[in-house]
């Protein structure tokens, strides 16, 4: 009875030490020891505090031998993330991969630092000459031998002197007259505007060749210019001999401030004027097939004349249209009767012309017929 209960003692440990998957090398040299002693002890009576005593020795050495081999979790944790990486076919980063990526990470930011330093001091340079923000730049298209036109603004709708600087600064309206340089740098024609400019402070100059036929790359670059110095609602192009009611202007264009990509004025089309030496000759007629067809087919060309251009440029745009027919009024009496009857236009021209006609000798007059008053601008609240 003895040895029988000997036997399966034994038998129960050997269970235990071949079911335990990990055990060392010191476990199976137990076990195979624990192997001998049953086979030389076949036959023999063994006391139970003996084999009580082995059990119990058995037992904690195998404790003590799992617990110094097994792995940490963690790198167990580890080894099986890389080992479902591995299976998966992705790629382990190496070192050298990780520093890389590090790297590029910064001089990222560095870059990011030094352009945003660079805005910082573009925005500082402007701020101190009061000219960062504004409601609208309103730029005046202008030429060398126009300084009688000039005067005939100045003398009626256009502020001058302190008037211009406070509109800027307190309403956020700029009003520049546009001009760029003549073919002969710094030649007497440059030097008149340098003198002009010594004493009104109101041009915007352009890195530009002057000449009628480039009036189109002449508005592309006012345009870019004036983003590029002031960050405004609107922009606004118009020749040096139309009327402007600034004040109707505003109030006019406020109603539009919530609208992005908006481009107001008159929208119209007409015959492409191919007869050489009539005004507003198209070179290029001919890209538009047969004779007097209309204008806005080439969105992406600059055209003879420089208000085809910019519509054809904006039909290429996703913007809103806004038709509104108070900045194309009549001279009088067209914009007088409106201006009696309340309805006050923005602009007033001579659609013959494109402009008032004789502009020097009757821009007082128009003035005076369809002027909203000095002091129209004032009242206009703006949010900059």
């Amino acid at each position: 009875m003895n040895l029988h209960k000997q036997k399966q003692a034994i038998m129960l440990l050997i269970q235990e030490i071949r079911n335990h998957s990990k055990r060392s090398e010191a476990e199976k040299k137990v076990a195979w020891h624990m192997l001998s002693i049953s086979k030389k002890m076949r036959g023999k009576s063994v006391p139970l505090k003996v084999i009580a005593a082995l059990c119990i020795a058995c037992f904690l050495a195998g404790t003590l031998f799992t617990t110094r081999t097994r792995p940490p979790p963690r790198l167990q944790h580890a080894d099986e993330c890389d080992h479902n990486k591995r299976k998966l076919g992705e790629k382990i980063p190496s070192d050298s991969d990780i520093m890389g990526e590090v790297m590029k990470t910064r001089e990222a930011i560095q870059s990011l630092d030094k352009s945003v330093s660079s805005l910082k001091k573009m925005k500082t340079a402007s701020s101190s000459n009061g000219s960062s923000r504004a409601f609208v730049v309103i730029g005046i298209n202008t030429a060398f031998s126009s300084k009688r036109r000039r005067e005939s603004l100045r003398e009626t709708w256009m502020l001058k002197g302190e008037q211009l600087e406070k509109v800027e600064r307190e309403k956020g309206v700029v009003i520049r007259f546009v001009i760029g340089h003549s073919a002969t740098r710094g030649g007497i024609l440059d030097r008149a505007i340098d003198a002009e400019e010594a004493e009104y402070r109101d041009f915007l100059r352009l890195d530009h060749v002057e000449g009628y036929h480039q009036l189109s790359t002449k508005t592309r670059l006012f345009f870019s210019t004036a983003v590029a110095t002031w960050d405004a609602h609107f922009y606004v192009k118009v020749d040096d001999d139309v009327h402007l009611n600034l004040g109707m202007l505003l109030t006019t264009l406020a109603k539009h401030t919530s609208k992005p990509r908006t481009y107001i004025g008159c929208m119209k089309s007409g015959p492409v004027l191919s007869q050489k030496g009539v005004k507003y000759h198209e070179p290029e007629y001919w890209k538009f097939g047969e004779e007097g067809n209309k204008y806005f087919r080439d969105i992406l060309h600059r055209f003879a004349n420089e208000d085809v251009s910019l519509g054809a440029w904006l039909i290429g745009l996703e913007v809103q249209h806004v038709d509104d027919h108070s900045m194309c009024c009549g001279t009088p009496p067209d914009c007088e009767f409106k201006t009696h009857a309340g309805s006050v236009c923005v602009a007033s021209f001579d659609w013959q012309c494109s402009g008032i006609c004789k502009s020097v000798e009757r821009m007082k007059k128009v003035h005076s017929a369809c002027g909203e008053g000095d002091d129209a601008i004032w009242s206009v609240h703006l949010s900059i």
